[in-house]
C-alpha cells in the first residue's frame, strides 16, 4: 500500500508548494526590514512550514473519504470558535479575528475556508442524484451562510467573499441549472448593495477610496496602495535585488510581510521574478484541477476543485490590490505571505489534494 502511496503522490504539486514555502520565508526575512518588533516572524515561518510538510504528507496517507464523516462536527467547531472570537478574540486593524492561545493565534476564519469546502463536497456529493432544484441550492446556501455570518460580524468582508466564491464555484461544477444563475447574480448584486451601510467605517473608506480616488491623496487610505505602487514602479524588469528595495527597507510599504508582500516582491525581483513566483502558483492551482479530473468520485472531485479555486481567488484578489485593480481586502498571497493559520489551513488543502490523487481511478497511467 506504501508503494502504491508514493507512486501516485504528486511530487511536482508538492514540490511547488515547498519552494514557494521557502521564498515566503525569505521573502519575509526581507521585508522585516530590520524592525525589531517582526523580528521573530521569520523563526515562526519557518516552523509553521516545518509543520506544514508534515502536514501534507499526513493527510495524503489517510483516506480523504475519512473527513466525510466528520463535516458536521467540523462545521460546528469551526461555528464555535468564531463565536470564541467574540468572547476573548485579538482585535487588529479593526476587527477581532484571532484567539491567542499564548503561544499562538488561532485564525478561525482561515479554518472555515477549509470546512466550508469539506461540508460543501460532502453535501453535494451525498445529493449529486437528487433534483438540482431551489430546495437542493437553497439548503446549500444555508450551510454556507451559516458559517459567513459570524465572519462577517467580526468584521471580515474579504474571507466572507472567499467563502461564497467557493460555494458558488461548487455549485457551478455540480450541476447549478443556468436558469438559476440570473437570480443568483441579481441577488448578489442586491446583498452588495444592502450590506454596503452596514460595514465597519474602514471597509466602506476602502471601497470608496477605490471608485473615487483623490489624485493628491498621499496619506490615510490611500497611503499603503500608493506606496504599492511605487515600490512595483520601482523593481522594473529585474529588480533592485534582494534587500535592496528602498519602499521595503526604509519601511515605507507598510504591511509588507502580509497584504503587500507581492509589492516587496516585485521591488526586489521585478518583472521576470514576479512572473515565475505567479506562473508556479498558477501551476500549484492547475495541478489541483488535474487532481479534480482524475478524482474517483464527486467528493475527490470537489475538494481539489475546491482548494484549486481557492487558491486562485485569494492570488489573484491580492495581486490585484497591489496593483490597485481592487479595493484593499485584507487577503494575503498564498503560501507566501506571513501567517500561521493562513498557511496550515493551505498546506491541509494541498494535503487532501495529494491524498484525492493518491487514490485516483486505477486506469489513469
Amino acid at each position: 500500500m506504501r508503494r502504491e502511496i508514493w507512486r501516485h503522490f504528486d511530487f511536482l504539486l508538492f514540490g511547488s508548494v515547498v519552494i514557494l514555502c521557502i521564498f515566503g520565508i525569505v521573502m519575509i526575512r526581507s521585508a522585516i526590514a530590520g524592525s525589531e518588533s517582526l523580528a521573530g516572524l521569520v523563526q515562526s515561518q519557518t516552523i509553521y512550514v516545518v509543520i506544514g510538510i508534515v502536514i501534507i504528507l499526513a493527510t495524503a496517507m489517510l483516506d480523504y473519504h475519512y473527513w466525510a464523516s466528520l463535516t458536521n462536527i467540523m462545521y460546528i467547531g469551526t461555528v464555535f470558535l468564531l463565536l470564541v472570537v467574540f468572547v476573548i478574540g485579538t482585535v487588529s486593524f479593526g476587527s477581532a479575528r484571532w484567539i491567542s492561545t499564548g503561544l499562538v493565534n488561532i485564525q478561525p476564519s482561515e479554518i472555515g475556508k477549509i470546512v466550508i469546502i469539506l461540508v460543501l463536497a460532502e453535501y453535494f456529493n451525498r445529493h449529486q442524484d437528487d433534483p438540482h432544484n431551489l430546495r437542493w441550492l437553497g439548503i446549500s446556501f444555508a450551510l454556507t451562510f451559516g458559517m459567513v455570518v459570524w465572519v462577517l460580524l467580526q468584521p471580515n468582508l474579504s474571507t466572507s467573499i472567499v467563502i461564497f466564491v467557493i460555494w458558488f464555484a461548487l455549485l457551478w461544477l455540480s450541476g447549478l441549472s443556468p436558469k438559476y444563475l440570473a437570480i443568483f447574480v441579481g441577488v448578489a448584486l442586491f446583498g452588495a448593495i444592502v450590506t454596503f451601510p452596514f460595514l465597519a467605517n474602514y471597509q466602506q473608506q476602502r471601497v470608496i477610496t477605490f471608485l473615487f480616488p483623490d489624485q493628491n491623496a498621499r496619506y490615510g487610505n490611500s497611503y499603503n496602495i500608493e506606496q504599492a505602487l511605487i515600490a512595483i514602479g520601482e523593481g522594473g524588469l529585474f529588480g533592485q535585488g534582494y534587500g535592496h528595495s528602498s519602499q521595503v527597507q526604509l519601511r515605507f510599504l507598510k504591511v509588507r510581510q502580509t497584504d503587500f508582500i507581492f509589492s516587496a516582491m516585485a521591488s526586489e525581483f521585478g518583472f521576470v521574478g514576479t512572473v515565475l513566483i505567479v506562473a508556479l502558483l498558477i501551476f500549484v492551482v492547475l495541478r489541483c484541477f488535474r487532481a479534480a479530473r482524475l478524482a474517483n468520485d464527486l467528493f475527490g472531485s470537489l475538494i481539489a476543485y475546491g482548494f484549486g479555486m481557492l487558491i486562485f481567488f485569494q492570488m489573484a484578489v491580492n495581486i490585484g490590490v497591489n496593483l490597485k485593480v481592487m479595493p484593499v481586502t485584507g487577503l494575503t498571497l498564498p503560501f507566501i505571505s506571513y501567517g500561521g493559520s493562513s498557511l496550515i489551513s493551505l498546506v491541509f488543502g494541498i494535503g487532501l489534494v495529494e491524498s484525492v490523487i493518491i487514490r485516483r481511478k486505477p486506469l489513469d497511467f
